[in-house]
């Protein structure tokens, strides 16, 4: 049955002319980033936050930077430094790869924060991140300031997870920046960049002649934060042809000739890779 599917779905990426890459956190976890899914997890990744007994949700909130600032920026600064130093897994270039040639290239729409993608090779102006880049930074005070990039680094005590001083600052007002990116319960996200990004995929799929001529391959999305799934759904019931790739979750609507693959990311697009490879020896 495995080899069944993944023959469609080499099949699905040779005949598209366009490809739409949309990527979950399970993405990065073959690149060696940690898998935040759980209490468990998280405070893997962070003892010290499991001693103050604040998850990745509590965590991951604006309030912070108003509260505590140091411990603000001790978590979003490692996370920093860490997506720097992270190289994007093989899977990216095969996805870069597959898209090159076609007619319409590809486009790629991620809600993770890394910047795995750019890493990798893809075209900042064919990227959406829709929740934001950790690479960017806005300001706190809402001075007006634009988004910038986040070129400066960030002093973290390995024991505590703080932040030491100085903590980042706005370079037209001098107050805190915080990372651009949609935190839970954030209604202080500047969403400037990511809607600029997704009015640039808009124009992308606008350019097709249709929807069918596209196939979309989704790694790692989830139901937990649906965003990516439900995007990719959309797409599926107006036409294009979807690869989901997910260990947990890998359901695909009935209707169409979509193919739902139990596998970690990099190994499903390992072994589509092979399936094309195999395909363009025999003929």
């Amino acid at each position: 049955m495995e080899k069944d599917l993944l023959s469609r779905a080499a099949e699905a990426v040779r005949r598209a002319s366009a490809l739409v890459l949309t990527a979950g956190a399970g993405m990065g976890v073959d690149s060696g980033l940690p898998d935040f899914r759980g209490n468990e997890g998280f405070w893997r990744a962070y003892p010290p936050f499991a001693k103050l007994g604040l998850s990745f949700v509590d965590l991951a909130n604006p309030r912070w930077f108003r509260k505590d600032p140091e411990l603000a920026w001790g978590f979003y600064g490692h996370r920093l430094m860490l997506y720097r130093r992270t190289v994007p897994h093989d899977g990216f270039g095969l996805l870069a790869a597959w898209g090159a040639p076609k007619r319409h290239r590809s486009f790629v729409l991620t809600s993770n924060v890394d910047g795995q993608f750019q890493r990798a090779g893809f075209s900042e102006e064919r990227v959406v991140e829709c929740h934001g880049s950790i690479h960017h930074v806005q300001c706190t005070s809402d001075c007006g300031a634009p988004i910038v990039a986040a070129t400066f680094d960030v002093d973290v005590d390995p024991e505590t997870f703080r932040a030491r001083a100085p903590l980042p600052r706005c370079a037209s007002c001098g107050g805190l920046v915080r990372p651009a990116i949609l935190m839970f319960g954030d209604g202080e996200w500047d969403e400037t960049r990511s809607a600029a990004q997704e009015r640039r995929l808009s124009a992308f799929l606008s350019s097709l002649p249709s929807l069918e001529v596209a196939t979309v391959i989704e790694c790692g999305a989830g139901t937990h934060v649906p965003t990516v799934r439900a995007f990719s759904d959309r797409l599926a019931r107006a036409g294009a042809t979807l690869i989901r790739i997910n260990v947990r979750e890998p359901e695909v609507p009935a209707e169409g000739a979509h193919v739902g693959l139990p596998m970690k990311a990099l190994a499903a697009l390992r072994a589509i890779d092979a399936e094309l490879r195999n395909d363009a020896a025999r003929e």
